[in-house]
């Protein structure tokens, strides 16, 4: 069962990083490509820049599961307080370039529930709570609000 858990936990960032790269590197037009690199780069920093910054502000009461518990932790972690989680924010990162830049709505779904299998996974490895994970969704979300600067697209007639 642990065997499981960590792979849920740790070894889906696998498939996610890698159908991520996959369709972001070749299914961008070659034209488009500086420019939407510029908007995820802007948009992972500025996801990232925001959970640092409110996780050092701001940290939930309880320490990580595993330590409140007494017990290992199940999954790979960071030395840190765990708010937010660091993998839910990195894969929603992914999920959303692909879903704004690459145009692959269903993919980006895909991304979602395979980046909604690691939350679960963190939260069974006691690395993380259930806030961690959304608190690294909602970091994400925000970081993609730089998809809105993309032009639209003129349509013509």
């Amino acid at each position: 069962m642990d065997a499981a858990i960590r792979i849920l936990a740790d070894g889906m960032m696998i498939p996610i990083v890698g159908i991520g790269a996959y369709f972001l590197v070749t299914k961008i037009p070659h034209q488009q490509k500086l420019s939407s690199y510029s908007r995820m780069i802007m948009a992972g920093l500025t996801a990232l820049l925001l959970a640092k910054l409110i996780g050092s502000i701001w940290q939930p009461d309880a320490a990580r599961p595993f330590i409140e518990m007494g017990v290992a932790a199940k999954a790979a972690y960071l030395d840190n307080a765990g708010f937010p989680s660091d993998h839910v924010l990195f894969g929603s990162v992914v999920a959303f370039a692909v879903w704004f830049e690459a145009r692959y709505k269903k993919i980006a779904l895909l991304l979602f529930l395979l980046v909604g299998l690691v939350a679960v996974g963190r939260v069974l490895a006691l690395v993380h709570t259930p806030l961690d994970c959304l608190g690294g969704f909602i970091f994400a979300a925000f970081g993609a609000l730089w998809y809105l600067t993309k032009p639209r697209e003129i349509k013509k007639t």
